[in-house]
């Protein structure tokens, strides 16, 4: 969500034209706090070359086309740390209130203050000595450690209790490790976010992890897979929430992918659908439901907007498995709204995932161009085990 317009894909256009008086920007400035603040130092911009140049440039891409589609008045604030897990966003209360969160989360920042204390106090030793002898020191300083609730202390309780209409929550890749206690954390924080600013449950639309590094050659359990799906459980079981892809326009190559037009754009169909009633399709195919019909299993979706799409030619990205939980390729086919996979390596299938992995190659879409959402019919257990 930090990742400004200027860095953005061919974005000098779009700063050029940003003449809006009725898009106002609010960024909140980045700051650690032990304990909640009541104050933030910023004020709000009309949008403009300057102004918008440093914005998040999801959020503006985001907020355009509100603004343009609604033909009102829209203001975005924007507070973020790239790079930052979840828990650095949620209330102290939250956090140790909770046996989990207070075992796996509160206690055991200690230890990791601890350790990273040492490693600087080592670092700096080993600068010192290498100085006292006049040899290069090219060795770079330990990273810091992320301390829970930190930015939430800093960034969002002194925005309490601003009315606001809604949030956009670009994030995850910090907490992929930990993918099957995300599926409580998000919610958790979302539920108190919605307390603490008192506007009930408002919007809350998440974007789901954008694809990254190089495509498995073989079907695989995947952290990152398990992550969108905690993603996906929460726009699904959260009241109000919503969820849009990047599971298409990502870069192998950077965890930070310049295409922030489409990523706001999809949220703005989300908003625009979900919270607004305009008749927009916001979602690609999300499955529904499967049917075993001999060794094949039919699927069928929501959202498919008058048919299915394989972009781009043949289907690709769907796995199938027997009893044993072995997945293999599968073929697969559109048939009118669903999708017939197989394969001839298994002959009795009992399950199907799609896009199931850090970065899938997969092409299945609606009519509306927008992607399916990775999914998998099964419920074994996952790669990232849930805290006891």
């Amino acid at each position: 969500m930090e990742w400004p317009m200027r860095a953005s894909y061919q974005p000098f256009g779009d700063i050029l034209a940003a003449n809006n008086p009725k898009l106002r920007l609010f960024t909140v400035p980045k700051l650690k706090a032990n304990e909640p603040v009541d104050n933030v130092k910023s004020a709000w911009d009309e949008t403009s070359p300057a102004s918008v140049s440093n914005f998040s440039a999801v959020a503006y891409y985001f907020g355009m086309k509100l603004q343009k589609d609604l033909g009102v008045p829209v203001g975005m604030i924007h507070t973020s740390w790239g790079g930052s897990p979840a828990e650095v966003w949620m209330r102290d209360g939250v956090l140790g209130e909770n046996p989990e969160y207070k075992r796996d989360i509160v206690d055991v920042f200690q230890g990791q203050l601890e350790k990273f204390e040492k490693s600087v106090a080592q670092w700096e030793q080993e600068k010192a000595d290498a100085a006292k002898a006049g040899k290069e020191f090219k060795k770079g300083r330990p990273w810091g450690i992320w301390k829970p609730g930190e930015l939430y202390n800093g960034m969002i309780a002194p925005l309490i209790p601003y009315a606001i209409k809604g949030a956009i929550w670009y994030q995850g890749e910090s907490n992929a490790d930990r993918a099957g206690q995300y599926r409580r954390l998000l919610p958790a924080m979302i539920r108190d976010w919605r307390k603490q600013f008192g506007e009930g449950n408002f919007p809350f639309y998440i974007v789901s992890l954008a694809n990254f590094q190089a495509s498995n050659a073989e079907p695989r359990d995947n952290n990152w897979a398990e992550l969108r799906e905690a993603q996906v459980l929460t726009a699904k079981n959260v009241p109000n929430c919503g969820l849009a892809l990047a599971i298409d326009i990502g870069d192998a190559g950077d965890i930070h992918p310049k295409n922030k037009q489409e990523v706001g754009r999809r949220l703005a169909l989300c908003a625009l659908a979900q919270t607004y009633g305009k008749k927009v399709e916001y979602s690609g195919p999300w499955y529904r439901s499967m049917k075993v019909n001999g060794n094949k299993i039919a699927l069928k979706f929501d959202h498919v907007d008058g048919g299915l799409v394989a972009k781009g030619g043949k289907l690709t990205g769907f796995a199938i498995a027997g009893a044993d939980h072995k997945f293999v390729w599968a073929d697969a086919a559109i048939d009118g709204k669903t999708v017939v996979v197989s394969s001839p390596e298994i002959a009795q299938p009992v399950a199907v995932r799609y896009a199931w992995d850090i970065n899938p190659v997969c092409n299945l879409y609606n009519q509306a161009g927008l992607p399916a959402v990775p999914f998998r019919t099964d419920d074994w257990p996952p790669l990232i085990q849930p805290a006891k």
